[in-house]
């Protein structure tokens, strides 16, 4: 028991960490109504933009905004191949996945690249967690902030408007493709910054260190969706139920972990999750309704 609770602090700063990339999942997911896959690959490729900014002597937080531009390029070009070539949404992603492997290699010069606090000014590192809490905490609010005015204005509902229907928002005069490539763009963005803050606390960037990234942010966005889907009805709290998602999954994590279970087995278990809570919903409406029904019925 002492063990896990020295392990939660560490799970709810990587839970804040992987937040932001939660929030650019819900963009697409959810309000865009897109199934993009692209951010296996932008997560490490803002982590390889930020570190090698880093190491080549750039302000940490000016590289964050450079992990912030690579990872806003990688949306652009998913949004490009379905846009423009007409390749549907989920091989578009794969697409840009499988080229961002190839990309991170040249960025990083190989597969591995070490940053250190003890070399370097990091944002987060491992070695302060309580910091670390703190600053992506902050980061998570600040981002949530700016999208919900984003999302208040003109064209930000033309973005919500193409993830709500299609040919309402294309009758209304909405070039619908572009909204799209702009949701995607954003999206990503956000998840390049997750890599970059990711790679810090962590210490390296790798070109495997966004292989499952997408099970993670569905994970936290359905989890934030069932736990809190009847309680948060604002826009802005239902991207923070994401993020407190992200949170409780990697706490649950941990929990799995003091109990036994191999590191090995993680990637599997991370899908039995999704799968649990993205059948939640069904069946309370398939059972617990028709249950219902049937008491009402016979009263």
């Amino acid at each position: 028991m002492a063990s896990l609770i020295n392990a939660l602090p560490g799970s709810a700063a990587q839970g804040l960490i992987w937040g932001i990339l939660a929030i650019g999942v819900y963009i697409t997911y959810k309000v865009l109504d897109y199934a993009d896959l692209t951010v296996d690959g932008s997560l490490a490729t803002g982590g390889a933009v930020a570190v090698m900014c880093i190491i080549g002597g750039m302000d940490p937080y000016f590289a964050m905004v450079m992990a912030f531009g690579a990872g806003m390029l990688a949306g652009l070009a998913t949004g490009l191949f379905h846009t423009v070539f007409g390749i549907p949404p989920i091989l578009s992603g794969i697409l840009t996945q499988l080229g961002l492997y190839s990309v991170n290699m040249r960025i990083l010069g190989k597969s591995n690249q070490a940053v250190s606090v003890d070399q370097y000014e990091l944002i987060v590192s491992l070695r302060y967690i309580q910091e670390a809490c703190i600053t992506a905490g902050v980061c998570c609010l600040i981002i949530t902030f700016v999208l919900y005015w984003f999302f208040g204005t003109e064209l930000g509902a033309a973005v919500r408007a193409t993830g709500c229907n299609q040919n309402m928002a294309r009758a209304q005069g909405i070039n619908t493709s572009s909204q799209k490539v702009l949701g995607l763009v954003i999206s990503n963005g956000l998840v390049g910054v997750s890599g970059a803050l990711y790679a810090q606390y962590q210490g390296s960037a790798d070109v495997n260190m966004g292989r499952g990234a997408i099970v993670i942010g569905l994970a936290a966005v359905i989890i934030g969706e069932v736990v809190f889907g009847k309680i948060f009805h604002n826009f802005a709290l239902r991207m923070l139920a994401a993020v407190i998602g992200a949170i409780i999954y990697f706490i649950v994590i941990a929990v799995v972990l003091q109990l036994g279970l191999s590191t090995n087995d993680l990637k599997l278990f991370s899908a039995l999750i999704v799968a649990l809570f993205l059948a939640i919903p069904h069946l309370k409406g398939r059972y617990f309704a028709a249950a219902g029904r049937k008491g009402g019925a016979d009263a």
